[in-house]
C-alpha cells in the first residue's frame, strides 16, 4: 500500500475547493442531506479508490460502499458511494472524480499491458520509471501496484543505475569494468544496474558482469541477439527492455526472451471516464 497523509490529499481537494462550492452556496441548498456514488463508465483495473476514500472522508462525508484498488469493474459498476450534505458532496464531486479518472486510466493501460505481456510469460513483469508527470508520482505509484506492476526506480538514489551520461565523465568512457568495480564498492548493499544503447555496448556491458542490463531503444532483432548472446558473457545477468516500450509495441518483443520491460507509458493513457451522479437523500429529510 502507498501511504498519503492527509495532507496531500487535502492538496487533492484543495486544488478546486478553497473558497467552497459557489454554486450550491448560492442556491442556499449545502445542509441538505445526499448521496453521490462514483461509476466506472467503460470498466477495468480499477486505483485511486483509497485516495478517493480518503479525501471524501475528510470532508466529513460517510462511505457507504467501495471498490477495492487493483479489482477490476464492469462497465457501469459502483466503485464507490457516500452520504453526507450537500456542500461537501459538491467540493468532493469534481476533485475525487479527476483522481479516479487519472488513476483509472494508469491502472487500466497497465494492466492491458500485462494481459499481453502474461499470456506469454506468466513471470513476466513490468516496471514504472519515474518519468511520471511533474506532481503525480506518489498517484501514479498506487496506480502501478493496483494493476500488478512494479516500481522501477523511486528516487536517483533508490538504485544504482549507470548511464551513458554518467560514463561520459569517466575516463575511459568505455572502462565498464572499472565503473561497477567501483559502484560495487561505494553501494556494497545495491544490485549494479547498467544502461546500453547499442548492441555493441551491451556486450561490452555484459563482459563486465552487471546485475541487469537495460537495452534502451533496440529493435527485437538486436534485443534477441544480445539475449542469446547473454548467457555465455554474464550468465546471472538479468536483461530490461527499455525505450519506446508501449502497448502498441510490446508484443513485438515477446519472441526476444526477455521477460523483464521498463516503460512510462502508462502514465500518459487516456482518463478513464468515471460518471458522478448527486442526489438528495430522501431517507434523511
Amino acid at each position: 500500500m502507498i501511504y498519503f497523509s492527509h495532507a496531500q490529499t487535502d492538496a487533492l481537494l484543495l486544488e478546486d475547493i478553497q473558497g467552497g462550492d459557489l454554486t450550491t452556496r448560492a442556491l442556499g441548498i449545502g445542509n441538505l442531506p445526499g448521496r453521490m456514488t462514483f461509476r466506472h463508465r467503460q470498466g477495468g483495473c480499477v486505483s485511486g479508490i483509497a485516495v478517493a476514500r480518503q479525501m471524501l472522508q475528510s470532508l466529513g462525508l460517510t462511505v457507504l460502499e467501495q471498490m477495492n484498488d487493483g479489482e477490476r469493474a464492469a462497465a457501469g459498476q459502483r466503485l464507490i458511494s457516500v452520504s453526507g450534505n450537500a456542500a461537501a458532496l459538491h467540493q468532493g464531486w469534481k476533485a475525487v472524480q479527476n483522481v479516479l479518472e487519472w488513476s483509472c486510466g494508469v491502472s487500466h493501460y497497465l494492466d492491458s499491458m500485462l494481459h499481453i505481456l502474461h499470456s506469454r510469460y506468466p513471470d513476466g513483469q513490468i516496471a514504472c520509471t519515474r518519468k511520471a508527470i511533474p506532481g503525480t508520482r506518489l498517484l501514479a505509484a498506487q496506480a502501478v501496484l493496483a494493476a500488478g506492476g512494479i516500481i522501477h526506480r523511486a528516487g536517483c538514489a533508490e538504485t544504482v543505475l549507470l548511464f551513458a551520461n554518467h560514463r561520459r565523465f569517466l575516463a575511459p568512457g568505455n572502462d565498464w569494468a572499472g565503473a561497477i568495480s567501483q559502484l560495487r564498492r561505494h553501494a556494497p548493499e545495491k544490485k549494479i544496474v547498467v544502461e546500453a544503447d547499442t548492441p555493441e555496448e551491451a556486450l561490452e556491458a555484459l563482459r563486465a558482469g552487471p546485475d541487469v542490463l537495460q537495452l534502451d531503444k533496440f529493435t527485437p532483432h538486436q534485443a534477441a541477439e544480445v539475449a542469446r548472446t547473454a548467457p555465455s558473457l554474464a550468465p546471472h545477468c538479468t536483461l530490461a527492455l527499455t525505450g519506446g516500450i508501449n502497448l502498441a509495441t510490446l508484443a513485438s518483443y515477446l519472441d526476444c526472451g526477455i521477460r523483464l520491460f521498463i516503460t512510462s507509458a502508462p502514465y500518459y493513457a487516456p482518463p478513464m471516464d468515471i460518471n458522478v451522479i448527486l442526489n438528495p437523500d430522501e431517507s434523511d429529510i
